[in-house]
């Protein structure tokens, strides 16, 4: 078979992990392209290396046409303490890094022979130094995908913002930014964060590039959703849904950035307050996914009051999210009150939009800005729970079937995935 190219997709994360860059992979082997993955051992976001892989098992396997190479790294862990969960990233980031660095030397390296490294970057940037130890090793085009930016994802995720510590950070993002041919971003206000540096990038070379929701990502109708979830053995999830509730789902990974203990106080907020009288619906938090945060957010629930008023469904296959999406009367999304996430795009969002879902959303800037132009939900911005409770209640009594509607309207215009694929080839070819 004749390739248009062979791309190295260097991504710390891949398949079995859940992950975007797993479609992408098979979008471009697809579309005709040979595609190698470098990735490590599966082991996010429970921080343990998941069943049948280890450093000697299942190291090299292709999947869906992907050939996949993993090298060696430590499990990022899970503590409850804060600064052992720092050293498990720690140890987990420079592990594949180290093991990167080795690799690129290596004879199955060279015989490789990419025509281009592209480089998926979640957290932890260091990972893009492998794209360009290898461009540069092997004289091939660069291309980068910032969806963390660093050294701001640092501080904001760890609190540490000691100049020690941030400095050689800032200075290898600098170095990598430079040396990369191409970079793209998830949104608009990355750009131009990346081109004002204190050691300004050249605009031409920074590119807004959206995420796009994967095609399995479809709206469905209660009913529909419900067959489906008999139909793959998950009928046990429809005894956790009540129809007669007002059902607002959260879905993904549950993390301190993702500001989810916001919920709870709301929610003792309308206990309190018998916010529901106003309605036919009583209020009811699905919440979908696992983290780290996942047992301290269940100890908030339980310390405010509020357990009845919360439902937890343990994290699924991403293929199952539409069925289960299909059962909400509204989807959330909320961030932590940090400058850097009102930066950013979740991923989250397109999934919702792409499944025409109202969106309720606690968040500002980038999320409030797309919500607003689509017309498809309510957003909130800031902390104050009686303005998030307030927020909630217009929320419930608006037509949550028409913002859904024109959810999946934004998305099809400006999250399409064949218009968005076919904009990277163009910078690819």
């Amino acid at each position: 078979m004749e390739y248009k190219k062979h791309i190295l997709l260097i991504s710390q994360y891949f398949y079995p992990e859940n992950f975007r860059v797993n479609d992408l992979a098979c979008e471009w082997v697809k579309r005709g392209y040979r595609v190698t993955v470098l990735t490590g051992i599966p082991n996010y976001p429970m921080g343990k290396y998941y069943a049948g892989y280890d450093r000697k098992h299942r190291i090299r396997e292709e999947w869906n046409g992907v050939k996949i190479i993993r090298i060696p790294l430590i499990a990022r862990g899970n503590s409850s303490k804060r600064l052992l969960n720092a050293i498990g990233m720690a140890a987990n980031y420079f592990s594949f890094i180290f093991s990167g660095r080795k690799w690129v030397k290596s004879k199955e390296a060279e015989e490789l022979k990419a025509d281009l490294v592209f480089t998926f970057e979640v957290s932890p940037m260091t990972q893009a130094l492998i794209g360009i130890w290898y461009g540069k090793r092997y004289n091939v085009p660069t291309y980068l995908y910032v969806q963390d930016l660093w050294p701001e994802n640092v501080e904001t995720v760890t609190g540490i913002h000691s100049r020690l510590v941030i400095a050689p950070i800032d200075r290898m993002v600098d170095k990598i930014y430079r040396e990369t041919g191409t970079i793209f971003t998830t949104s608009p206000s990355f750009v131009e964060t990346i081109v004002k540096r204190r050691k300004p990038v050249n605009r031409r070379k920074v590119h807004y590039w959206p995420q796009y929701a994967e095609d399995f990502y479809r709206p469905m109708t209660k009913t529909e959703g419900r067959a489906e979830l008999t139909g793959c053995g998950l009928e046990w999830t429809l005894k956790e849904i009540d129809p007669n509730n007002f059902n607002i789902f959260f879905t993904g990974n549950i993390g301190t950035a993702q500001g989810l203990d916001i919920l709870p106080r709301v929610a003792e907020k309308i206990k309190r307050d018998t916010l529901d009288a106003q309605n036919v619906k009583r209020t009811h938090f699905v919440i979908v996914g696992d983290g780290r945060h996942k047992e301290e957010l269940k100890k908030l629930i339980d310390s405010l009051g509020v357990s009845e008023m919360f439902t937890f469904i343990p994290k699924q296959d991403a293929e199952v999210i539409p069925a289960l999406l299909a059962l909400a009367d509204g989807a959330f999304v909320s961030f932590s009150n940090e400058k850097l996430w009102t930066m950013t795009i979740p991923a989250k969002l397109q999934s919702y939009m792409a499944c025409s879902k109202a969106i309720i959303a606690f968040a500002g800037g980038e999320t409030k800005r797309i919500i607003g132009e689509a017309d498809c939900g309510v957003c909130v911005e800031g902390q104050n729970i009686e303005e998030l409770t307030e927020g909630l209640r217009r929320f419930m009594m608006s037509d949550t079937a028409a913002m859904g509607k024109r959810s999946r309207e934004y998305c099809e215009k400006h999250f399409n995935k064949v218009l968005l694929l076919d904009r990277i080839d163009k910078y690819i070819e």
